[in-house]
């Protein structure tokens, strides 16, 4: 062969290469993170369901009463209160089970049930439609507009439970820092940005001359003191309430935008048939807020003929847990919870009764209902984009409104076809992100050992 064919070839194959990239390379760059997370950050940890325990013993095991640790003890806490600093030391999901423990707890359910259902209800449509309108102001009437859907939605959320803790309507000020703040943590946690402590700093700024003025009308955490129950408020309400409000609604508007069939039968079919409920469900258990749960053994727990000594990290897999029990349960379909017994189901999107459940599980589901239902009766949504769990994307889609024009409804192919492309290739600069940020973060992580430094001072001060 000539020496000019050989370079056609090689330029061929080049091409062939790079037009591949974002069909093998995310995967590759994922695999290489995971990897050097482990060497930085060890390999600590039973995971669940995993080799020692296989997913029918996961609901036992995490209502088990010996499986009550959250953060002492565990290399891993480290890199959790990284990400979720200031103030991870005073964090709900975060304190160890006690006194201080409880009395927050508490604190957080008596706010949150505060509010009747419907009062709830009214909150929330309020201030989505007031969002929603802010969005159509940026676009002329009638034209498709592209949103990151986690982005359209912190500002709900954000205005949302201002309102929950200060019984006041969210000003500009306080919305524009909460929702840097959130997106801030979400996009450390993601690994798609550096922590900017200083963008946190403002709010807890904020928030630390709102507590001063005596703007918040109903109790706080008597277990904690004044500097205390600021980082409660920030990492409570403004941290996980927005972050994991937000991403859920991504997650739910992005499944329906999917299927378009799916958002018809939510406009024509009556309220009273419980639909909305229903995917609400399946996108909690295709799509779980969670991860990997981490649990610190307190004592031995008996599994079968061994047993899981105290001090062990139990690492609980949501995804592995609800994916598991069907041939189809990794698929996403709605109507599985009318063939299927909801018992029969594993799905456990707000933990257990028993073991530190998520304070807002009774009120999550309903708010999610009011909110879809104040997108849907504006738009039909549309995306092409990729849609997983961790939804670094952001969830891309298109919000088409409804109205006279039925071509208005209709998602245009070119912009989809568009959206799909740039969502491939931003998935190739995207892992390579991850993958020096997550690297730097978890090695950061180990070098300020910020929980291990807690407890040692604790321990130190007795």
């Amino acid at each position: 062969m000539t020496s000019a064919g050989l370079t056609w070839i090689a330029a061929l194959a080049a091409v062939s290469a790079v037009a591949s990239l974002p069909y093998w390379l995310p995967g590759v760059v994922v695999a290489l993170r995971v990897r050097i997370f482990v060497l930085i950050n060890g390999d600590e940890g039973i995971a669940v369901p995993g080799d020692r325990v296989g997913v029918e013993d996961f609901k036992r095991l995490y209502t088990d009463p010996a499986a009550n640790g959250r953060s002492r003890g565990a290399a891993l806490s480290d890199l959790f209160w990284y990400w979720l600093a200031p103030g991870p030391e005073v964090h709900q999901e975060h304190l160890e089970p006690g006194p201080r423990y409880d009395d927050v707890a508490r604190t957080t359910r008596s706010t949150l049930t505060r509010l009747r259902r419907d009062e709830w209800a009214e909150l929330v449509a309020r201030c989505a439609d007031r969002e929603l309108d802010r969005l159509a102001a940026h676009k002329r009437p009638g034209r498709a507009r592209e949103v990151r859907l986690r982005d359209a939605m912190m500002p709900l959320w954000a205005a949302v439970y201002y309102e929950v803790v200060f019984d006041e309507p969210c000003p500009d000020e306080a919305r524009d820092l909460i929702v840097t703040n959130a997106d801030d943590v979400v996009s450390a946690l993601k690994c798609t940005g550096l922590r900017h402590m200083g963008r946190r700093d403002r709010l807890t700024r904020y928030l630390r001359a709102r507590l001063a003025s005596g703007a918040v009308p109903h109790a706080l955490p008597a277990a904690l003191d004044d500097a205390e129950q600021v980082y409660y408020l920030q990492g409570t309400y403004f941290n996980t309430a927005v972050v994991q409000m937000s991403e859920a609604m991504a997650h739910l508007l992005l499944a329906l935008a999917a299927r378009p069939d799916l958002q018809r039968r939510l406009r024509e079919e009556p309220e009273e048939t419980g639909l909305i409920d229903r995917v609400i469900d399946e996108t909690l258990r295709v799509y779980p807020l969670f991860g990997v749960a981490h649990r610190i053994t307190s004592a031995d727990i008996a599994l079968g003929e061994a047993a899981i000594p105290a001090g062990s990290v139990l690492l609980f897999n949501y995804p592995a847990f609800h994916h598991s029990g069907a041939p189809d349960a990794a698929a996403f379909d709605p109507d599985r919870w009318g063939r299927d017994h909801a018992e029969q189901l594993r799905h456990i999107p707000f933990g257990v009764g028993a073991n530190r459940p998520c304070p807002a599980r009774a009120v999550a589901p309903l708010t999610m209902r009011v909110a879809a239902r104040r997108v849907l009766r504006r738009y039909a949504l549309a995306t092409a984009a990729d849609h997983s769990r961790s939804l670094p994307n952001r969830g891309p889609c298109l919000l088409l409104p409804l109205g006279a024009d039925p071509d208005a409804q209709r998602p245009p192919a070119l912009r989809l076809a568009r959206q799909r492309l740039r969502d491939r290739w931003e998935d190739v600069w995207r892992s390579l992100v991850q993958l020096v940020l997550g690297t730097y973060m978890v090695w950061d992580a180990r070098r300020l050992r910020l929980c291990t430094t807690h407890f040692a001072s604790q321990d130190g001060s007795r």
